[in-house]
């Protein structure tokens, strides 16, 4: 008897196992391109999401038929009832729902399927269509569009180079952690310079997060992040060239090509950017520098089988710099002219992506880079040559499970400097720092749609000790109108002598960190509400306001002596920042409109007087208009008002106004042309003031505040010859 149940019950396990079904699917939109990011899931809780082809699939399916719902970023949900004894692959379409971000295809920063409404990590998102017409307008850098989004300021740190920051919520720039594909690269030597001149074709979004984001991507992750997503090859042979052309003497030509089949693909961007020196002013030094930039980033994708896929890429830019004294820079210089600085710059970068689907819907990630920055600076005084390697490497996974998720991994990072030959009039002495960490962060969906989450990391760095980073935030939608979130997270940053200040040091003046010098470390929190509705058939409205606030203990302070030499020491009480950020967009139709405000009041809190930080307006409108016209118009209208900022033994500055516009004509599907203007009320800073002091030969520049290179017309035509 025992022997009959035994083999009842052994076959009653067999045909148990043998009745595991595998879902299969593939999803498009209703042109007919895949879609990646879309989250699959049955009604038992089984899912994933689709890879970069649109195809998932999802194993271990106990019923021979299965209801399966398919949901995905502002595109209407579907459900689909599948007999799952045909093994085949079942196609799914989604047709788009609304216009808002309806060119977002999937946020990466997150690491997680959330729809990015829900998020508990706000993220927002500079989309495709942004894009390309940003590369119309400004073809080889992104500094404009980063500039239009509001808590957000563009300022340049240098006259003579034209070197520019990001600053977020009114932190200066070092504390902006720009990555590449999730990977950051950009610190130190290698960080400030050029670092914004990275052309928007090459790109298919980019990420913004305002506020702590440091449990994922690391420490410096202080005041946000920037995210810079490369595009991925698609079926489609795609081609994009971008002739442009600027009445300041620029020139650029921007060429882009991606394809792939079921084994392999590529992508390959090529562009090349010429800027003559020119003196808008007319007081004989260039307010925009001499400048030639050749950018290389060939992609090759190995697709073995569905679930995985590999990248290999190299990224490569070249580029010269040649600003100063105009007499200097037309070869004529003489006893007094004399004054020139001349920055030869090479960034060599190595990556590697390895991404594969797990059974459950979990996904392995394995990414490095390597980068090799070379800078030569020759100036009338001075000959400097260093060297910058960065390196970063990741092994991650991600857990998805009915009601939650968990991301956790690894990573190294580290960045080497080194003086060339050459360099001794530079005080700074070769350094290095490395850092190993792990993470892991858990997304929690609880009742009444409200969604938790919790992360935790912890570094050991090689100079510095050890950190331990918590953050916890949460999102609650109250209908779908209202939601909110709420959040708290920490972080901290390695002092380095050669990190991006709100003006440019000259290196040779920098000199070593002392030995007693702390990291910093800061706590950064937010609150943030969100109403959104439509209104009728053609009206769709969204609201978000948010409130902010960042202390920053042992800030490292530079101090520059009256020898000129710049000191570095950690300030007695914390530097904070606080404020809020409210932007409302509406869309009618094919009219779309965006008005953002910010109101920052940031304060050096280790001073004894004049505490606020220099250079950081307290007040910041940003506008946009944009109306389509029967598929062949397209006209856009920005506007910007920066209100008075202080600064440190001058007068309080100016607020001023910054209007732009574009007007783009498409003739057919494959040729655009766009006439666009910058800057159109010509204002600059040179107008109320002259912005060097000393003598011609050794000048010396004061902090920039608003624009120096004036009103600025361009004309591009853009080709896209395969556009169906």
């Amino acid at each position: 008897m025992r022997q009959l149940i035994l083999i009842m019950t052994l076959l009653v396990l067999s045909a148990s196992a043998r009745a595991q079904y595998t879902f299969r699917s593939i999803v498009k939109d209703n042109d007919g391109h895949n879609m990646p990011g879309v989250i699959v899931n049955d009604k038992h809780g089984n899912g994933g999401a689709t890879n970069d082809s649109g195809r998932v699939t999802i194993t271990n399916i106990s019923a021979g038929t299965d209801t399966f719902y398919f949901a995905f970023l502002d595109y209407k949900s579907d459900t689909l009832i599948a007999n799952l004894h045909e093994d085949k692959w079942h196609e799914v379409t989604l047709s788009e729902n609304g216009k808002e971000l309806e060119e977002v295809v999937f946020v990466s920063t997150t690491r997680t399927n959330e729809r990015i409404e829900n998020a508990p990590l706000k993220v927002e998102v500079i989309g495709k269509e942004d894009l390309e017409e940003e590369n119309t307008i400004r073809p080889a850098n992104i500094a404009s569009i980063l500039g239009d989004v509001s808590g957000v300021q563009i300022q340049q740190s240098s006259a003579t180079s034209g070197n520019m920051n990001v600053r977020i919520q009114g932190l200066n720039g070092q504390y902006t952690q720009i990555l590449r594909d999730g990977m950051p690269l950009y610190d130190g030597f290698s960080g400030g310079f050029g670092i914004l001149q990275i052309p928007p074709l090459d790109l298919r979004q980019v990420e913004l997060v305002k506020g702590s984001a440091s449990t994922l991507y690391g420490g410096g992750a202080i005041a946000g992040l920037i995210n810079l997503i490369s595009k991925k090859p698609s079926y489609d042979q795609e081609a994009v060239f971008t002739i442009n052309a600027t009445t300041l003497q620029e020139q650029d030509v921007n060429a882009y090509f991606a394809r792939r089949n079921k084994t392999f693909g590529y992508t390959l961007f090529a562009g090349y950017n010429h800027q003559d020196a020119v003196d808008v002013n007319g007081d004989g030094f260039s307010d925009v520098p001499q400048l030639s930039s050749f950018t290389i980033h060939p992609r090759l994708f190995y697709y073995p089988d569905e679930k995985t896929t590999l990248t290999v890429g190299y990224n490569g830019t070249f580029e010269q710099r040649y600003g100063g004294d105009v007499q200097v820079i037309d070869h004529l210089p003489d006893s007094t002219h004399q004054y020139f600085e001349k920055d030869r710059t090479q960034r060599n970068t190595g990556e590697l992506i390895f991404e594969r689907s797990l059974p459950g819907a979990m996904k392995l990630t394995v990414k490095g880079s390597v980068s090799s920055f070379n800078r030569d600076i020759a100036s009338n005084t001075d000959d400097i040559k260093g060297n910058q390697v960065n390196y970063y490497s990741e092994a991650s996974v991600f857990i998805p499970q009915k009601n939650n998720s968990i991301v956790a991994g690894i990573n190294s990072t580290g960045d080497h400097f080194k003086k060339l030959s050459g360099s001794d009039s530079i005080s700074l002495t070769d350094f290095q720092n490395n850092v190993i960490g792990a993470f892991a962060q858990y997304t929690l969906h609880l009742p009444a749609q409200t969604t938790l989450e919790a992360g935790l990391r912890g570094d050991h760095t090689d100079n510095y000790g050890n950190f331990i980073l918590p953050r916890i935030a949460l999102f609650h939608r109250f209908n779908d109108i209202w939601a909110m979130r709420a959040g708290v997270g920490f972080g901290y940053k390695i002092p380095n002598p050669l990190e991006v200040q709100i003006i440019d040091y000259p290196v040779q003046d920098l000199q070593p960190l002392p030995s007693n010098i702390k990291a910093e470390t800061s706590q950064g929190y937010n609150l943030e509400g969100n109403f959104k509705k439509d209104i009728g058939s053609n009206i769709n409205l969204f609201i978000n306001h948010a409130f902010f606030f960042t202390q920053i203990s042992n800030p490292v302070v530079a101090t520059q002596l009256p020898s000129q030499q710049v000191i570095f020491s950690n300030g007695g009480k914390p530097l904070n920042t606080m404020g809020f950020d409210t932007y409302v967009k509406v869309t009618i139709e094919k009219l779309e409109l965006y008005l953002g405000y910010t109101y920052t009041d940031a304060e050096r809190k280790y001073l004894q007087q004049d505490q606020f930080l220099p250079l950081t307006p307290r007040h910041r409108v940003a506008f946009t208009a944009v109306r389509q016209f029967e598929e062949k118009w397209r006209v856009g209208l920005e506007g910007s008002f920066i209100g008075g900022e202080y600064r440190d033994g001058d007068a309080d500055t100016q607020p001023y106004v910054l209007a732009s516009l574009m007007i783009e004509r498409k003739l057919g599907k494959k040729f655009s042309i766009v006439l666009n203007g910058e800057n159109l009320f010509d204002y600059r800073q040179t107008r109320f003031e002259q912005i060097y002091t000393g003598p011609i030969t050794n000048p010396t520049f004061k902090p920039l505040w608003a624009p120096i290179d004036g009103r600025v017309i361009n004309l591009s035509v853009r080709i896209t010859p395969f556009a169906k």
